[in-house]
């Protein structure tokens, strides 16, 4: 057989290409020697073709080229397929990694792939190759013996070739080509390789030799075979074979010439490439070279069984018979597998088929299937059947599901991969079990395969349609209306909206049946729906079009012949109408092009359809009309009056101006104009004319009732009958001579004025004359008319005065109703001012009001003793609203978030340290990275799931567990509100622990400060710690003088300024040093460096890494030394210019910036200094503050400058940090800053920065006045306005968070420690002790767990306690004055709330109206809604009932109750009666005061939470992005260690063992590296012995570490391992000569650059 390469290369000679033995001759013996390795390189390409070629033969597949088939080998895949070639059901194909070899193209190889050389070593195992033959896995993956594995590929073809299940491998000496290139390549491999190469030839004699059989007469008896067969006699070879010892089985006597024939030309061509190979020199002729071995005759014996058998079988898939089909296969010398009876018939289709396959490939021959060929038809036909079975049980549980009637039965076994159906969709099972219980119940029988196929295939697309049409999209709609398996017939794309809109009306009409979805029949229906109306509105369309075209026509009956056209749908078409019709479309068409000023305008339907239906209604009209006309024609011939009047008046006719009381007259009018017109023409046909309504003319005949819209031409008017114009004008005349007398009899009042008009003319004239005669007369008239009003009024007066004097009170009475109307004008008046000036007005009132509000404001403010008639408008703001509910309830769950965010990235953080150490370690190789990875999966799990949560356990609804909960909420009450446990257990605690009991359990106990209460808690706990602590009350302090607060490092001082840096205060330092930090990190030209000494090296080192030469200079100097240099003492003024500069910044802002110091920070500064001075009462001022600020700026400040990337000052990247030069900067402004606040100053060593001391001495003395500022700051009591009654009054019960595994922890500390925290054994603190018991296990506390769960990650799950005291003073005991006070104001707030009064003593004496108790009533109602509401929302919002209880009481009651209360209050001297109780009221007024600040403080949390919680995402996402970052780094770590064995390392193997390559190294003598400048000296050795030493610089297994050997004159002196990581660390710090062998100075920067050229190639 042959492939591309023997093709490429062409047949080579029966010889090898490397010349004779007579060439060889003379050659020298180098030359021979070199002939004989590429004579032995050949030989294996050799073998590495016929291995090539026979793994592609039984693997059906191709190899890479010869010379890369080694290579190709190392992934195993190729082995593996012929594993799986040997022993399929050991080595099935889905088993072999990467089967099709993409990652190993793209990646290389993985440790994985060492699996698939695993599986062929197996199939070797299993097939029963001796041990002898098999490679080590190593050999393969590793490269590391590669010829062994290809001896073992010949030793297993010539074993299978025996079993008869394998072609034998073909020899190729001689008979192919290498190029040049190949054998030398081929050679340095072997060499490489360093092995002897195996004895190819001698595989037969070692098979042979490993049967357990007498070798002797098995070696003679094969000799015997071979002998027989080169004398060609049948029955001699057929004896020799049949021989026993010779151990051949499988022999048919009738097959006897077949063995002769293959078995001679067998042993002819082993001779020949036997004769070909000794040629070769180095030949070593065995006897085996030329005779066939046991394992090959018996090969060949199996060949020729095959092939009979093969024939046989071809014979009987001629004839078609499976049950002699079944014989046939079953044949021993086919030795096929998993033949199966009940499968004939399927063998004899698959055979029959692959038969015909063979033959039409081969041209029309018939061509035998071969082994190979009948065992996958074999194969593949036991699948058929298997997979025919299966689907015969998925039809028959399909079928059952369908009779069951359950829907999701049906939906599982359909979806069974088995039924070997296409996918269903499982939101349409009802779909499914509908139709196909329909298609069941038709066919009265079970459904088979292919109608449930067809049915899945049909229903899964009618269900994608379904789908479709809730989405809401015609295109996608339409999309699967096509799919071909859905089978809807003539879906247009036009019509896309439409199906939609169809599909929508259909669903929603089913969605009221079980089965919601529509089915094909329903969608078909409605397809065929929207086209049928579709195609009807197109020929609508095409008829309008004609009807429009027949009106431009202008004939009537063609215009009638389009309307009546069914594809119209026009309605109430009479053909009679035809001509009314064409003259009304004609007109409207018109109509419409004047409108449209479009002549090309078309008349649509709805146009057409209502011109249709008006010429209809005019014909209508037209006939009552010409019917009533007739009518009046015989009335008049009948001359009945009454019912002519009826017709006349009939609204059909529509006749005007008709009378009643005219109809006589119109009788005889009408009768008249009858006769006069009869005599004018015909009479007697009964046909007139009329004009309807819109004036068109109307003929009628009265005899036959027949109507036309135009006159026919065999019509003759009928002069004997009237028209209805005639009558029209016969009545309008009557009716307007009747009308005229009607008008003279209603106008007769306009006839009277008009003779008074005329009579008054002529008075007027009369009385012009008289006027005239008057005037000439004029002063006699009026000397007459004087006298005569003189004597009348005279008289009047005097009888005026007469009635006055009569009647003088009815005057009076007058007067006074007469002043009260004016009054009442101007107060209207006033009115109507206002309303017209109504906007002025009320903001004249609001401003009033305003003012008033605001002065009661101030009252209640600021007034020392406010009236109680101010305090009674503003004490509604004590209740709690819906508002003061909800914001409760959403601050509580803020709170919850904030805890658990801070304590997971805590933990994170923690993991995150850890993972640094870790990868740390791995860089030096002191832990494995097996441990990276495994807290790599740990930091996965934190970011994957950051909460646990318990559900058992101690949370579990059961009496037990209920008290313990209680008892645990109880006694964390206690440690929460009396600061003295913890403050004693602090220092109880060994100091290696008390950071971390902080964080695990004091800040969890006070919610890391979450509100105002637990700040305020917290702080009463650093107080009490710090006083006892710096006064010497605890035996454990460490603070005997002043300075001890700065060396000794207190443990309370370290945790006060921990929480405040790290919890409470961090965004204010954030605020504070953020843009100061990023300032000096953004400026690239800021380096500051004062180290003369650094300097000096930096200088030095930069020269001589620049230049690659030696200085010159000396590598050690002092600060001295180093100063003398021109250049050193420039660089220092340039750094000390930028440090001031830098310094001077951050000075400024910092000491403008007190109020971003947190309150906490200042208070705690406050009670240091006050216990300073308390302890040391002699001390200055100036030394107390120095201690005050180094808490403040040193401690607190000062670490967050020098490293801001660990406080959060900044933000970084995981895999970005701060450089070396950013730092320097930034720990030197920092440095001046501490001496600044310490008032140090620079000297000694450090003289050269004496220029900064004058500078730190003014900037000391602002810190002193900034240190003296921040101690002023008011008690926590004022500031958060909290006293010890405040749990009393809250809202809301203190809840915390905190974890199983911290419970326990402080529970074993508090037993632990007890004593010591309570010497007395009747302290509160036993009690509850006792009641909790032995610290329980933390199994009880999670209650049932499960045992794969992670016990460890599961004590870390948080739970929820409300605290609560154990020892409240119960409801009704009035023994406490505290107390007391506290539910009297409660009382008294709701008694002036409902009754008003000057002061407290006259409310209480005034009784109380039924109004006033009806209103305290309703208030308590209102009160009771809202805690309702507020305990019904998930949230622990309860109110204290021992407080509330007396607030329900009756109003007079309560009044009864506050006046005992007041009077134990006088006695108690907390108020006094004599202003009147003035104490209790301004109590009130500060509750309200504070409840006002509270609300405000709430809202201002509420948005400070919410920022903390910003905060701490971000900075989870920096956590996360740093988990990500590890990640990847350990991911590389992972690909560095598969490609591992690819480079020039240490190779890793995965068996054991390792194997060392060649290293690389360099000599150098001493002399020369002294020449270089890289040797200094050497002690007690002088310079002209130094090229007797010898120095040998070689790589090692590990990256980075060198071997240095010594030698002196070839004799080994010493070695050391020389690490270049210590190098750059030393040149790091400024170290520029080293010590090797504790004798050799070296230049470390010019060995760095020694062996960065020679081993780095920079």
């Amino acid at each position: 057989m042959e492939d591309e390469d023997q093709v490429d290369r062409g047949v080579g000679h029966n010889r090898a290409a490397y010349g004779t033995i007579e060439d060889n001759a003379r050659l020298s013996a180098e030359e021979m020697d070199e002939k004989r390795k590429e004579n032995i390189a050949y030989e294996y390409l050799c073998h590495l073709e016929e291995a090539k070629v026979w793994i592609e033969a039984c693997i059906n597949d191709h190899l890479p080229m010869t010379t890369e088939i080694e290579e190709g080998l190392r992934n195993g895949v190729y082995l593996a397929k012929l594993g799986h070639f040997m022993k399929p059901e050991l080595v099935p194909l889905k088993r072999i990694y990467d089967r099709d070899q993409e990652r190993y193209n793209v990646r290389g190889l993985h440790f994985r792939h060492t699996d698939n050389i695993n599986h062929w070593v197996n199939a070797l195992e299993h097939m029963g190759l001796p041990q002898i033959f098999y490679p080590e896995t190593t050999d393969i993956y590793d490269r590391k013996n590669m010829p062994r594995v290809i001896y073992c590929i010949h030793a297993l073809s010539l074993y299978m070739f025996k079993l008869g299940l394998a072609p034998q491998i073909e020899d190729l000496y001689g008979k192919i080509k290498f190029t040049d290139e190949e054998i030398s390549a081929m050679r340095k491999e072997l060499e490489k390789y360093g092995i002897q190469m195996p004895a190819f030839s001698k595989i037969g004699g070692i098979l042979a030799n490993e049967m357990p059989v007498d070798e002797a007469a098995l070696h003679a008896a094969v000799i015997a075979i071979n002998d027989a067969i080169d004398r060609q006699v049948i029955p001699d070879t057929l004896g020799a074979i049949q021989n026993p010892a010779a151990h051949l089985v499988n022999i048919a006597p009738d097959y006897a010439a077949g063995y002769q024939d293959i078995l001679h030309s067998a042993k002819y061509t082993k001779a020949e490439n036997a004769r070909n190979k000794s040629i070769d020199p180095d030949y070593e002729p065995d006897v085996y070279d030329e005779l066939l071995t046991q394992a090959e005759i018996q090969g060949n014996i199996n060949k020729v069984n095959t092939s009979r058998a093969l024939e046989k079988l071809d014979e009987v898939l001629q004839k078609q018979d499976a049950s002699l089909l079944l014989q046939a296969l079953k044949n021993p010398h086919l030795n096929l597998r998993d033949v199966q009876p009940d499968n004939a018939e399927f063998y004899l289709v698959r055979l029959m088929k692959d038969r015909d396959v063979k033959k039409n490939n081969n041209n029309g021959e018939a061509v035998m299937l071969d082994k190979d060929e009948v065992q996958t038809a074999v194969s593949e036909s036991n699948k058929e059947a298997d997979t025919e079975y299966q689907k015969i049980l998925a039809v028959q549980a399909i079928n059952a599901a369908v009779s069951s009637g359950d829907a999701q039965q049906l939906l599982a076994a359909l979806v069974n991969p088995k039924a070997q159906l296409p996918p269903v969709e499982e939101y349409a099972a009802n779909l499914y079990m509908e139709e196909f219980a329909n298609i069941k119940e038709e066919k009265q029988a079970d459904l088979d395969y292919e109608e449930i196929l067809g049915g899945v295939r049909v229903l899964s697309a009618i269900a994608k349609i379904n789908l479709a049409v809730e989405t809401g999209d015609p295109v996608g709609t339409f999309n699967t209306l096509l799919d071909r398996n859905a089978h809807i017939q003539n879906p247009d794309e036009s019509n896309q909206k439409k199906y939609q809109d169809a599909l929508v009306t259909a669903k929603v009409a089913k969605a009221e049946y079980e089965n919601e979805l529509l089915t094909h029949f329903e969608i078909q229906e409605t397809v065929d729906m929207v086209n049928s109306q579709v195609h009807e509105e197109h020929e609508r369309i095409v008829a309008i079009g004609l009807i429009n075209e027949a009106v431009d026509r202008g004939v009537p009956q063609g215009t009638l012949e389009a309307l009546q056209m069914a594809t119209a749908k026009l309605k109430d078409i009479e053909p009679k109408q035809a001509v009314h019709y064409q003259n009304l479309l004609a007109a409207e068409k018109q109509k419409k092009a004047q409108k449209t000023d479009d002549d090309s305008a078309q008349l649509w339907v709805d146009e057409i359809q209502a011109t249709v239906n008006t010429a209809n209604r005019h014909a209508e009209e037209g006939n009552k009309m010409s019917v009533v006309v007739a009518a009046v024609n015989i009335a008049v011939d009948d001359a009945d009056t009454q019912n002519l009047l009826n017709l006349l008046t009939n609204p059909d006719v529509a006749l005007c101006s008709v009378t009643p009381e005219c109809g006589s007259i119109y009788l005889v009018q009408l009768q008249e104009a009858k006769n006069d017109k009869t005599g004018a023409g015909d009479t007697g046909s009964g046909w007139m004319m009329n004009k309807a309504k819109e004036g068109h003319k109307f003929y009628f005949n009265i005899n036959t009732m027949e109507y036309a819209w135009e006159r026919p031409e065999t019509v003759v008017k009928d002069h004997s009958l009237l028209t209805r114009e005639e009558i029209q004008k016969v009545v309008t005349a009557v009716t307007a001579e009747h009308d005229r007398e009607l008008l003279f009899k209603s106008n007769e009042p306009i006839i009277v004025k008009l003779q008074a008009r005329i009579r008054g003319y002529q008075a007027r004239e009369a009385f012009n004359n008289r006027m005239n005669f008057m005037k000439t007369q004029l002063p006699a008239i009026v000397q007459i008319q004087a006298w005569y009003r003189g004597q009348r009024q005279h008289k009047k007066y005097r009888q005026r005065l007469g009635e006055l004097k009569e009647n003088e009170d009815s005057a009076i009475k007058i007067q006074a109703q007469v002043r009260m109307y004016l009054a009442r004008q101007k107060y209207k008046e006033r009115q109507k001012y206002y309303k017209a000036n109504e906007p002025q007005i009320v903001k004249i009132q609001a401003a009033w009001r305003s003012n008033m509000a605001r002065h009661d404001y101030m009252q209640l403010m600021h007034a020392e003793n406010p009236p109680i008639s101010v305090v009674r408008k503003f004490v509604h703001l004590l209740d709690q609203s819906d508002i003061d509910y909800t914001e409760e309830i959403d601050l509580q769950k803020l709170r919850q978030q904030v805890v658990t965010e801070i304590r997971s990235n805590q933990q994170l953080e923690l993991d995150l340290d850890q993972m640094d150490i870790k990868i740390g370690l791995l860089v030096k190789n002191r832990i494995t990275l097996q441990d990276v990875i495994t807290h790599d999966r740990k930091l996965k799990n934190y970011k994957e799931n950051t909460r646990g949560s318990v559900n058992k356990g101690l949370k579990a609804l059961s009496k037990e567990s209920r008290e313990r909960l209680e008892a645990y909420q109880h006694l964390f009450y206690l440690l929460q509100t009396n600061p003295r446990y913890l403050a004693k257990l602090i220092f109880e605690m060994p100091q290696s622990r008390t950071t971390k009991f902080m964080e695990s359990v004091i800040l969890t106990l006070y919610n890391y400060a979450s509100n105002q209460r637990e700040e305020y808690l917290l702080l009463k706990l650093f107080k009490t710690a710090l006083e006892e602590e710096i006064s010497h009350v605890l035996k454990h302090s460490k603070v005997d003088k002043m300075s001890d607060i700065v060396t000794g490092n207190p443990m309370v001082v370290k945790m006060i300024v921990g929480f405040n840096r790290n919890a409470r205060g961090q965004g204010s330092l954030r605020e504070l040093l953020n843009p100061l930090v990023k300032a000096v990190l953004e400026d690239k030209n800021l380096a500051i460096n004062t180290n003369p000494i650094e300097v000096y090296k930096a200088w030095v080192n930069q020269m001589e890494t620049q230049s690659g030469k030696a200085s010159g200079l000396p590598y050690d100097a002092t600060n001295e030394q180093a100063l003398e240099h021109e250049e050193v003492r420039q660089r220092i003024d340039q750094s000390v210019q930028a440090l001031r500069k830098a310094t001077d910044l951050f000075l400024k802002h910092i000491l403008g910036a007190l109020d971003k110091i947190p309150y906490g920070m200042r208070y705690m500064a406050k009670v240091m200094r006050d216990a300073l001075k308390k302890k040391f009462p002699d001390a200055p001022e100036k030394d107390v503050l120095k201690i005050v600020g180094n808490l403040i700026y040193y401690r607190y400040i000062n670490s967050a400058i020098v490293a801001p990337d660990a406080f959060d000052i900044i933000d970084v990247t995981a895999n970005k940090g701060l450089t070396t030069d950013q730092r320097r900067n930034l720990g030197s402004v920092a440095k001046i800053l501490q001496f600044a606040a310490s008032n140090k100053g620079f000297g000694g060593d450090s003289a050269h920065l004496a220029s900064m001391n004058s500078y730190i001495r003014e900037a000391h003395e602002k810190f002193k006045k900034y240190f003296k500022e921040a101690c002023d700051v008011e008690e926590p009591d004022v500031v958060f306005n909290i006293d010890q009654y405040t749990d009393v009054t809250m809202v809301t019960k203190p809840v915390i968070f905190i974890s199983i595994r911290e419970i326990v922890d402080t529970h074993q500390l508090l037993l632990d420690h007890q004593d010591a925290l309570a010497p007395d054994h009747s302290d509160l603190l036993h009690e509850l002790l006792e009641d909790l018991g032995d610290t329980p296990d933390s199994d009880i506390l999670l209650g049932d767990v499960d045992e794969t769960s992670n016990k460890t990650q599961l004590e870390k799950s948080e739970i929820t306690l409300t605290l609560s005291n154990k020892y409240e003073v119960p409801e009704g005991d009035q023994t406490d004055i505290n107390n007391m006070v506290i539910r009297t104001k409660r009382m008294v707030v709701d008694v002036i709330r409902c009754q008003p009064g000057e002061n407290l003593t006259q409310i209480l004496n005034t009784p109380a109206t039924d109004e006033q108790e009806e209103e305290h009533a309703a208030l308590v109602k209102k009160r009771d809604k809202v805690d309702k509401r507020a305990t019904d929302k998930e949230a622990n919002l309860v109110r204290q009932q021992s407080v509330m209880s007396e607030t329900r009481l009756a109003l007079s009651t309560m009044k009864t109750k506050v006046k005992k209360n007041l009077h134990a209050l006088v006695l108690a001297g907390v108020v006094s009666h004599k202003d009147h109780y003035q104490a209790i009221v301004n109590m009130i007024v500060q509750d309200i005061r504070n409840q006002r600040r509270y609300r405000q403080r709430r809202k201002q949390e509420m948005i400070r939470i919410r920022d903390t919680l910003q905060s701490l995402s971000t900075k989870r996402a920096f956590f996360e992005e740093q988990i990500d970052y590890y990640n990847r780094y350990v991911k590389t770590c992972l690909d560095n260690l598969r490609t591992k064995g690819k480079k020039t390392h240490k190779r890793f193997s995965f068996f054991g063992k390792d194997t060392d390559i060649k290293q690389v190294s360099i000599k150098y003598s001493a002399s020369k590296l002294h020449e270089k400048g890289v040797v200094l000296e050497i002690e007690d050795l002088p310079m002209n012995q130094f090229k007797n030493v010898l120095f040998e610089i070689a790589t090692t297994e590990d990256a980075g570490v060198f071997d240095v050997n010594a030698k002196f004159m070839g004799v080994q002196m010493e070695k050391v391992d020389l690490i270049f990581q210590d190098l750059l660390q030393l040149q790091y710090e400024g170290v520029a000569v080293m010590k090797m062998f504790n004798r050799a100075k070296v230049n470390v920067n010019l060995l760095i650059f020694l062996l960065n050229k020679k081993f780095y190639g920079k």
